[in-house]
């Protein structure tokens, strides 16, 4: 019997920022939940490539844009589960016995419980603040991951074709049927850090509102960068 899930990585140059997010699906492969690892590539110029030929991941060139790579993965992935994981989230310890648990729930999608690598309080705060988001009105970020089956997301369409906001754009379609599942996933800090706390959270929220008030995810994702 095939294992139920694939879990889908979007990378760009992320060979040096992998090793922990994959050592903690290493659990979930000897218990034979994971049938593959798929590394959704936007266009390496590091040693991502090796990383999948070393662990024995999937490597997938796609356009670049998280929204197009996860996409371009799901049409290829081969279990009746996906699990969506950024590059740099690890998941917690315990997660596979939580998540085995979930998949018979088809009709529901999932997300873990955000913490970052750092004990600071501005990201404890930020932490709490997303998780409440999440938790109030049904809109985690990509960096708290996605657990959905193949049938609720080829239902809803899967991520659109957008580069930016994807993380978003999938939740708004999913709604109540998102969920929390209680494992921590712990996420870099690295970007807060370098840009100060309180500055990209309001950039963040800037740019949600603005795509939630229509502005053109292309234009967004250009000023992000």
């Amino acid at each position: 019997m095939q294992a139920p899930i694939s879990v889908i990585i979007p990378t760009l140059n992320a060979a040096s920022r992998l090793g922990p997010c994959l050592s903690a699906l290493s659990d979930a492969l000897t218990e034979g939940l994971l049938t593959e690892v798929i590394f959704a590539d936007g266009g390496s110029e590091d040693d991502t490539s090796l990383v999948a030929e070393e662990v024995g991941a999937v490597f997938l060139p796609t356009r670049k844009g998280r929204g197009s790579q996860m996409a371009e993965a799901a049409v290829i992935a081969r279990g009746e589960w996906f699990l969506f994981l950024h590059a740099d989230s690890v998941l917690g310890n315990g997660w596979t016995d939580i998540v085995a648990a979930r998949l018979a729930q088809k009709t529901k999608a999932g997300y873990f419980h955000l913490r970052f690598d750092s004990t600071a309080l501005p990201a404890k705060t930020v932490a709490k603040w997303a998780n409440f988001r999440a938790k109030i009105f049904h809109l985690p970020y990509g960096d708290q991951g996605l657990l959905i089956s193949r049938k609720l997301y080829e239902e809803i369409g899967g991520f659109p074709d957008i580069p930016l906001m994807e993380d978003v754009a999938i939740a708004k379609k999913l709604g109540k049927c998102l969920t929390p599942i209680n494992i921590p996933i712990t996420t870099s800090a690295e970007k807060y850090i370098a840009q100060g706390w309180t500055k990209r959270s309001f950039r963040n929220f800037g740019i949600l509102l603005r795509y939630k008030f229509g502005a053109d995810p292309v234009k967004l994702a250009q000023e992000y960068r």
